[in-house]
């Protein structure tokens, strides 16, 4: 198959997004296609050929991952345009048979991407628009989540310029449309509340405050119907934020997870009830903190995993007994709109 791996894009997350779609771009090639690695957010030049690489070309992509959330600033001078769409993106998104959405955050895994490319007709890797939407926006995935009977801590939402009285301490700040933890703080005491709001408010001018659940973190991913074995996240020094998901030797990471039978039970059918409760498509991540008590709460659901040498998903998978390379082909193979 003609494959566009589409990656970067206008987001917080757009280092991992790179990371990401460079390993899919390899383990596609490897896999006997032909494959083009595309920035979402910068596009082609109109001068440039557009020309799909194959194993015979020789190429090998890679990305590093900083230990901090790029500044998107300079980005958005760099590309001197409007709108979250580079030029001749769909444009070379309809020379494929499908487009693996190695997008993490914006415009990419809001929904919008999606909407666009169904509009034209092109198919794509993992969930529609509308499943998109309803897990990004952290708001509208736990109410949906509570509607269902699924435990998630309570949560109270702040808009900038609005009142900002404290939420109750300790409590998590978070943006309610970004992931990789950017832009998230643990609050333990109200002298820390300003910060945490400033630092929040610098990606979105509408926030969450969540009470800190206290246990033991996990992921669970679902491919193609099937609940992969949960993995247990255990970072080294305070708790699983960017610079811990992305960095080597800052978080251990055990999979399939030490749960008793029933404990493991509980979490995947909870996993499988989140995933159909905001809709999502052929494959999802769904991140859990267990109390003591064995209580399980779902924090949020991811509609594009992270596909990075440092991701849960790929080893998720990799216990179950799928390679990397066979997990990029069972989700190319079943993109929105690809025919089997």
């Amino acid at each position: 198959m003609k494959i566009v791996v589409l990656a970067g894009g206008f987001s917080p997350e757009r280092e991992v997004s790179l990371s990401s779609g460079a390993m899919i771009t390899n383990a596609l090639m490897e896999s006997g296609h032909e494959v083009y690695l595309l920035d979402s957010y910068l596009g082609v030049a109109d001068e440039e050929v557009v020309r799909f690489k194959s194993l015979k070309d020789g190429a090998d992509f890679s990305s590093e991952i900083g230990r901090r959330a790029p500044e998107l600033d300079r980005l958005a001078e760099e590309r001197k345009g409007e709108g979250y769409i580079g030029n001749r993106v769909i444009e070379i998104c309809r020379l494929a048979d499908v487009v693996f959405l190695a997008l993490h955050g914006g415009a990419g895994e809001n929904g919008q991407i999606q909407a666009v490319l169904d509009a034209y007709g092109i198919s794509y890797t993992g969930t529609g628009y509308a499943g998109c939407l309803k897990a990004m926006d952290k708001h509208v995935a736990k109410l949906l989540m509570r509607a269902s009977g699924i435990l998630t801590p309570d949560w109270r939402i702040y808009t900038q310029g609005e009142s900002l009285e404290p939420f109750s301490f300790p409590c998590v700040v978070k943006p309610c449309g970004c992931g990789s933890s950017v832009g998230v703080t643990i609050v333990d005491k109200e002298a820390q509340w300003e910060q945490a709001l400033h630092s929040a408010f610098s990606y979105e001018a509408r926030i969450m405050a969540e009470v800190k659940i206290t246990g033991r973190e996990f992921s669970v991913g679902i491919l193609g119907g099937k609940v992969l074995p949960a993995i247990e996240i255990i970072p080294k020094a305070g708790f699983y934020d960017y610079e811990n998901k992305y960095q080597a030797g800052m978080t251990e990471e055990i999979c399939p997870a030490s749960l008793t039978k029933k404990e493991a039970e509980a979490m995947s059918r909870t996993a499988m009830e989140v995933h159909h409760a905001l809709g999502l498509g052929y494959y999802s991540r769904v991140d859990f903190i267990m109390e003591e008590d064995g209580s399980i709460y779902c924090l949020e659901a991811n509609t594009l995993p992270g596909m990075t040498p440092f991701s849960l998903l790929p080893q998720e998978a990799e216990a179950a007994g799928i390679s990397y390379y066979e997990l990029c082909e069972d989700i190319v193979r079943h993109g929105k709109g690809v025919s089997s």
